[in-house]
């Protein structure tokens, strides 16, 4: 198992989430060169035991190791285990030995991200634990996929636990996918065990980039044929309308059972929508990808909301705009096809000029105009095309303003398409925004 500072990979990926925020559904991530993709799959368990016990203990036991971090100024994970285990085994002695073990990597990865964060002066308070959730190594539970059934370990000894298979799961069984560790979840009143698979890929050196500007409502794609496919999400609209029925919600429902049921049922559906629609997104641009042979160009959007500065109305639709997650989602489909991503500075993409590198003006309707060599264009195909060209850049490929003007000359470039993600597979019926 791959492992850095002493940490499975996996648990990497709990790092910004794990002191308050639910389990992520799939993995996709790696280093820079890394032929690896991680993904997950949710195994839901059929009438299984009362776990409030042994959550409660693990809590306990991640939240004593996260306080002896934070007296020590040391999130290192040996040093966290030695000085812990025994007096932990102590403490806990109906917990499997290897319970200890996990929770000093999750200890571990949490306080790593806190000091970090706290080194940036970004921490704005204390981690603290408090998920109803598990990690579990392949000491503390076994799959038989052929049975259906999972054999875990607990503080009152191993239960074997049956669960309901999936289609999804199919796929991890016939391919080249290996077995890895897990996590025990609870969720309202069902519970997951949700196990992670690893796969080794081959990724191409690509020859060239598919160009990809993520937007609030669109997502506009720079084609190495020098066309532009701009998807309409209407992720916007979708957000805003869950976003007006929540608060309608909180205003007529002070309180209560009621008003938490209908709260948890809207944002869950509001976050399937969201999934669904960035799920046929992907697709398209791998499939477009995949068609020219090309890697996929993305920005790196890491710290964009430290820098939103603008109204409430608008800075709320932005720290609603889940971005990573889309750009997650097309980074680990890219790897399963073999395709190279790579992410680029965003800084200024959409407001200088691809051709002589000026700085672009409005020019009325999305339109920017380069006062210095006459170049016309829609602002979200600049920012798609100053992408791509950034991407062939940093691959050693001469590009406007090093190289001559490119061959498509001065004006405004063509857009070839203009979709609605939802007429890209569609299921029944005309899409909405046609009729």
């Amino acid at each position: 198992m791959q492992k850095t500072n002493g940490l499975p990979a996996a648990v990497g990926a709990w790092r910004s989430r794990a002191p308050s925020g639910p389990f992520i559904n799939f993995f996709a991530f790696s280093g820079e060169n890394s032929d690896k993709v991680r993904l997950t799959t949710k195994l839901k368990l059929v009438n299984p035991p009362d776990f409030t016990e042994l959550f409660k203990i693990y809590r306990s036991m991640v939240n004593r190791l996260i306080k002896y971090a934070l007296k020590h100024g040391d999130a290192n994970f040996y040093r966290l285990k030695r000085e812990n285990y025994h007096e932990l085994r102590k403490k806990y002695p109906s917990m499997p030995s290897h319970y200890v073990h996990t929770a000093c990597q999750l200890a571990s990865a949490i306080m790593t991200d806190y000091f970090a964060r706290k080194a940036q002066g970004k921490a704005k308070k204390r981690p603290q634990f408090r998920a109803n959730s598990i990690l579990l190594d392949d000491h503390l539970f076994k799959v038989d996929f052929e049975n259906n059934t999972v054999r875990l370990l607990t503080n009152n000894g191993p239960v074997l636990l049956e669960f309901s298979p999936t289609k999804h799961l199919q796929k991890f069984l016939n391919g080249d996918w290996k077995l890895g560790q897990a996590f025990l979840v609870k969720k309202d009143e069902d519970v997951f065990v949700n196990v992670v698979f690893t796969k080794d890929l081959k990724i191409r050196e690509p020859k060239t980039f598919v160009g990809v500007d993520l937007n609030e409502n669109n997502v506009t794609l720079s084609l190495p044929n020098g066309e532009f496919v701009q998807i309409i999400t209407h992720e916007r609209e979708i957000r805003t309308g869950y976003f007006v029925k929540r608060r309608k919600i909180q205003k007529r429902l002070r309180a209560g059972k009621k008003r938490r049921e209908l709260l948890a049922k809207y944002g869950k559906r509001e976050r399937y929508r969201i999934i669904d629609i960035y799920h046929k997104i992907a697709n398209k641009i791998v499939e477009l990808a995949e068609k020219y042979n090309a890697g996929i160009a993305l920005e790196d959007l890491t710290e964009i909301r430290d820098s939103i500065r603008y109204s409430a109305e608008m800075n709320g639709r932005l720290h609603r705009w889940s971005f990573r997650k889309l750009q997650s989602i097309i980074e680990y489909k890219a790897k399963l096809k073999g395709i190279k991503v790579v992410f680029v500075n965003p800084a200024h993409t959409s407001s200088l000029c691809p051709v002589c590198g000026g700085k672009l003006s409005p020019n009325g309707h999305g339109v920017l105009k380069c006062s210095n060599c006459g170049f016309e264009a829609d602002r979200d195909a600049v920012g798609s095309l100053n992408i791509r060209l950034r991407a062939l850049k940093m691959w050693g490929v001469s590009v406007p303003p090093e190289s001559p003007t490119m061959k498509m000359g001065v004006g405004k470039p063509r857009r070839a398409e203009r979709v609605c993600v939802c007429c890209l597979w569609p299921r029944s019926g005309a899409c909405s925004s046609n009729s």
